[in-house]
């Protein structure tokens, strides 16, 4: 699934999750607070199916606080459907970003 939305300024944000071989999964674009809706439902879904076990962020070019929320709740959405998840290739300013708000072991557990 990809997204493609434009915010109130005028600009657009693009982001995109990818299904791809086995239980891994992708996502790539900017994860802020006009992609992060459209991206969610995706993650759901390939949760629930079971290919996403594995999401890797490695193209991901930018992210908020709302890309971090979406982050957990996935998390909170395979365990909900007693799916393992994890995440490789976290961005620097993610991995920033979840330690400054205390839930950096939700992302990359030790």
């Amino acid at each position: 699934m990809s997204a493609l939305i434009g915010t109130d300024a005028g600009e657009t944000s693009k982001a995109a999750f990818e299904v791809q071989d086995g239980e891994r999964s992708r996502v790539t674009g900017a994860l802020d607070f006009t992609t992060v809706s459209a991206l969610l439902g995706a993650g759901v879904a390939a949760i629930k199916e079971g290919r996403a076990a594995v999401i890797d962020l490695t193209g991901v070019t930018l992210s908020d606080s709302s890309g971090l929320a979406l982050l957990i709740e996935w998390l909170s959405e395979a365990k909900a459907a007693e799916r393992t998840l994890r995440y490789v290739n976290v961005p620097s300013q993610l991995h920033q970003l979840a330690r400054l708000s205390e839930v950096e072991e939700l992302l990359v557990p030790s």
